[in-house]
This record gives C-alpha cells, structure tokens and sequence, in this order.
C-alpha cells in the first residue's frame, strides 16, 4: 500500500566545497519539498486558501439566505481537492458528488461563476438552475455534481467507455464519498471499468463519517481501497491531508489509465473541519474528534511548512491570504450584482427537446380553465 508517490531529487554537481555545503543545506531546510518548485508550491498555498475563503464566504451566504436549498463545504478537504485536480490535464473529464465547490474552482472555473450558482443566479455555471449540488461546465471538464448519493458513478463510467469506445486520450475521474462505496451502482460500475479496461479513476474521499456515521460502524470493510481487488483492480491509500501525496498518486494512476485503459480506485482519508452541511451542527462528534480535525488542518499545516521551509515568509504568506480573501469577496460581489432568471424561463431546460404537451403550469394556476 503506497502511502506517497516518490518524488526524485535533483542530484548535486561537483564543484566547490563551499558550494556544495550551501546547496546541502538548502535541501535539507527544504525537506520532503527538495525538487519542488518554490513557485508551483506558493501556488498551491494560494488555491487551497482561496477555496477555504470562498467556502467560509459561502457559509456567510446561507445564513445570510442568499444561497438556498442544501449546501456542503469543502472545508478541510482543501489538499486533497488541489492535489486532484493538479494530476488532470483540461480535457479530462470529472464527475463528482454534491461537494463539489472546490472542485470547480481548481478545475478552472471563474469563483465568481461557482458563486452565483450558488445565489441561483443567470450568470452561474448552470444558468443559476443548479445551485450548490449541481455545478456544469462543459468547456472545464466538470460534467456535473451529483445530488443523488452514488449517482455520479455510472455516468463517468459511461463517459469512460464513450472515450474507450472513440479510442480517446482522455481520463474520468469520479469522486465520491466513503458512504457511497456501500450502494451498487459502485460495485457494478467497478466491475464494468474492470472488465472493459475504460479508463477512470474512482476517488474516494474517506473523511471518516458518512453524514453522521463513522465508517467503521457502516463498513465491514473500513479501508475502502481494499475494495478494489474484488475486481482485480488496482486500490490505494493515500493522506488527503497532503495535497503533495494526493497529486502524485493521483497523476500517477491518471496517466497509467490513460496509457492502457486500467481503472483504479484511490482513498484519500481526511477529515471534515465542520458538519455534513452547512446546517448541521455536528453534535454527534466528541471533542477529541473535532480537535483531531483542527490539527490536521491542511491549509494551516502546509503554510507552517512551507514557512519552515523557507518557501514562504510571514509576509509573503499573509500578502497569499489577503489576495485569496479579495478574490472570495468579489465572487461574492458578482454574485449579488448578477440578475436572477425571469420566471418566464422557470420551466426552461425541463427537456433537452421540446416535447409535446408538456405543462407549463406555475403552482398557484388552476388545473382547469372554466369559461
């Protein structure tokens, strides 16, 4: 079971030996980030804390009630999001679950866009139809957060076999939750990628509790990646609070899928920094879990180490949070400047194609029409 993928250090040319001392000791100070470069890492920093800040910008939206219906959050899975969508090239494909704000971030899409889908305005990814759950973006590659727990699965592995099928380069990524690995359409759909060689990548992201459960008491088998050799598949474990590991393994198996067709399943384990939804309190954990979770905060784990690292400084990392703040508030900006849909375009996109008879009566218009 791999934990990380190794990384390769560059290796240290002859010459002075003053010079070598120096250059050793940079690379220790650089530690596990030794062949990294310092301005892909920063990078990095930047997008988890743009996607912490967007999602505490969205939870001061719902209780504010400008976003409706259900909303969850990303928070404390900001590592494993970035290092995900890190190991995609644009055209591959990504199919995801209803927590799935960060994931259209990191796959291109404009904040401002991801937040006015969520204030179920015009100028959202779906037209503000979709709201939190539903996210869509052709040209990015995201086809879809599903509401439907597990509904997200078959479609990606249809999507795979629709590349397979056109002899395409493409990869499906599919990710899901740990509850989701207990419904069939996992299992089915596993046993198909297995036995037609299309090229997808199941992720699980094991955050330890589906909704309020823990996946020892909803699982007989609790490390989820073991499930793939019931399908002589390849499975693996990685630390989602690594956004290193996460895109190693995953740029790993992406490429592997995209060179002979083989699917394979990874398990990111993190933890989940607040409730199931917004709206959930989370009183069923103790404390000793909730501290678990604050100290295995990704964001504030990676900036620490980056800064002991000499990557970053103090400076250079408050002048990182205070562009990805900016760049939250004015998603929220447009979000609240954008219009809503008319309601003459309620029953819009009921069909892909105009049917016969359908009805477009509003909920307060008779049933029937007396003259």
């Amino acid at each position: 079971m791999a934990q990380t993928a190794t990384r390769s250090k560059p290796s240290t040319r002859t010459g002075a030996a003053k010079t070598r001392r120096s250059t050793s000791a940079r690379a220790g100070e650089r530690g596990r980030f030794s062949g990294e470069s310092p301005e892909l890492l920063r990078d990095y920093f930047y997008e988890m804390t743009l996607i912490r800040r967007f999602e505490e910008r969205a939870a001061q939206g719902y209780t504010q009630a400008k976003i409706g219906g259900y909303c969850h959050l990303n928070l404390g899975e900001e590592a494993t999001v970035v290092g995900l969508m890190r190991s995609l090239r644009k055209t591959d494909l990504l199919f995801t679950n209803y927590r799935e704000h960060g994931y259209a971030i990191a796959k291109g899409i404009e904040p401002g866009r991801v937040m006015a889908e969520l204030y179920g305005r015009t100028t959202g990814t779906s037209k503000g139809w979709g709201g939190s759950m539903h996210m869509f973006d052709v040209e990015a590659g995201l086809l879809g957060g599903y509401g439907i727990v597990g509904g997200q699965i078959p479609l990606a592995t249809g999507a795979a076999l629709a590349i397979d099928y056109r002899s395409g380069d493409q990869v499906v990524m599919c990710q899901m939750g740990d509850g989701t690995t207990n419904i069939g359409a996992f299992h089915e759909a596993l046993n198909i990628a297995a036995l037609w060689n299309l090229p997808v990548i199941f992720v699980v992201v094991n955050n330890q509790l589906g909704m309020g459960t823990t996946v020892d008491k909803s699982s007989a088998e609790s490390e989820l990646y073991k499930r793939a050799s019931a399908y002589r598949m390849h499975g693996e474990r990685v630390d989602g609070n690594d956004v290193l590991a996460v895109r190693d393994a995953a740029s790993r198996l992406v490429e592997q899928a995209r060179e002979t067709g083989r699917p394979a399943l990874l398990e990111l384990v993190s933890e989940r920094l607040k409730g199931h939804s917004v709206v959930d309190p989370a009183k069923y954990r103790s404390e000793e879990s909730v501290e678990k979770a604050k100290q295995a905060d990704p964001v504030a784990n990676f900036r620490a180490e980056l800064i002991t690292a000499g990557i970053l400084d103090e400076d250079a990392a408050v002048e990182i949070e205070t562009k990805a703040q900016a760049e939250a508030d004015a998603a929220v900006a447009f979000a609240d400047d954008s219009p809503h849909p008319d309601v003459e375009t309620l029953f819009d996109y009921t069909y892909a194609t105009p049917v016969a008879n359908d009805s477009r009566r509003l909920p307060a218009d008779p049933l029937f029409v007396h003259n």
